[in-house]
């Protein structure tokens, strides 16, 4: 039975809307995702669904599939859809999804070290995805994944890489060290990105801040500080751009 909700000021509502931002994530545990695509996505991914949303005038045309019958469905009036939607234009779809991320598995991963701008997040995990690589870990001081415009920049790829947040992104590339993992710090410093040994079936690749790099404490453990060459007159590229043009020529021949 759908629950149907009209008042934006309904406790759901106010909840759903609180979603926004990074303190009420983190206080319900739960993100929101919006758009018939992403919530497709949602359904059939690992991630918990705890409410389906939709809109009074997308009820008869949103077919979403089979769905479990536990999960919470509610029909909302525009007003209350406008009060828990991020976008300008919204599909009147969404769905609220506990932030249980599958954990990255494989030997084929990204880090992340204090990359903040979130379009540059999003950007990244989707061309993760794309390149085929197993997971990514991110720093706690980058933008956070869970946020609408870091969801909307990874057109459904959250729902497909593995994502793992260490506390200490220098203690975990040194654990990874131990055990065989070849550490890729790419830096303005570093040797040339082409000439580089063949890290082998195990390596991180690590993407640092826009504006200061890789952090000290993660330089510590790289293994190859590597640069890409810069034959022009730019002094350094978009960390998403970067990112996409390593990851893919690490990928070459898996």
């Amino acid at each position: 039975m759908m629950e149907h909700i009209t008042s934006p000021k309904n406790p759901k509502i106010l909840a759903w809307r609180s979603l926004k931002e990074r303190k009420g994530r983190l206080a319900h545990g739960s993100f929101l995702v919006e758009g018939d695509r992403m919530v497709k996505e949602a359904l059939s991914s690992g991630f918990p669904v705890r409410a389906l949303l939709i809109r009074g005038d997308r009820v008869r045309d949103f077919d979403p599939g089979p769905l479990p019958e536990s999960l919470p469905c509610c029909q909302l009036s525009d007003q209350a859809f406008a009060a828990v939607s991020d976008t300008k234009t919204p599909q009147g779809v969404a769905a609220v999804l506990g932030m249980q991320p599958i954990s990255p598995r494989g030997s084929r991963l990204l880090a992340l070290d204090c990359v903040q701008d979130p379009g540059n997040v999003g950007t990244i995990l989707r061309t993760a995805d794309a390149a085929g690589l197993d997971g990514i870990l991110l720093s706690p001081d980058c933008a956070d994944i869970f946020a609408p415009k870091v969801l909307r920049a990874t057109m459904g790829s959250i729902f497909r890489v593995g994502l793992s947040f260490p506390e200490n992104l220098a203690d975990q590339l040194n654990a990874l060290r131990e055990e065989g993992f070849e550490i890729l710090s790419s830096q303005l410093d570093g040797t040339p990105f082409y000439d580089r040994p063949d890290p082998g079936e195990k390596w991180v690749l690590v993407i640092g801040n826009e504006g200061n790099g890789v952090s000290l404490p993660v330089q510590a453990a790289a293994t190859q500080r590597l640069r890409l060459p810069m034959r022009g007159g730019a002094e350094s590229l978009n960390a998403a751009v970067a990112a996409g043009i390593m990851m893919y020529e690490l990928m070459k021949g898996n």
